[in-house]
């Protein structure tokens, strides 16, 4: 009777516990993307050029990561946008993380400075 029960139980304990680690992989994610962005927007605010930047961040984040970074006179933005797969048997859509970091321009840092 009990490995009746198991054999029940087992595949629901499996699952619950890949949607957890599927919930950890997406924090991870979140970390990595928000902590790239930050050193992102701050190199960008110092005055590093808009493609420096992005390619910085894009190194920083995992692949297929969509990178955006934006300057004007006042402040550099970074987005980061990446979508974390679920488990295959859960049958879920793909989560997509997003970071946004922002900071004030450097004086005399230019808004198109190459």
């Amino acid at each position: 009777m009990a490995t009746a029960e198991i054999a029940v139980a087992l595949p629901t304990l499996v699952l619950i516990t890949a949607i957890a680690l599927w919930g950890l992989a997406a924090a991870s994610v979140q970390l990595t993307c928000t902590d790239a962005a930050r050193t992102g927007a701050r190199a960008a605010a110092r005055g590093e050029s808009l493609a420096a930047v992005r390619e910085l961040v894009v190194k920083a984040v995992p692949q297929g990561a969509t990178v955006k970074v934006s300057r004007d006179e006042a402040t550099v933005e970074v987005d980061v946008s990446v979508p974390v797969k679920p488990p295959a048997a859960a049958g879920l859509p793909a989560l997509t993380v997003h970071a946004h970091a922002t900071a004030a321009t450097e004086p005399g840092v230019p808004p198109d400075a190459p």
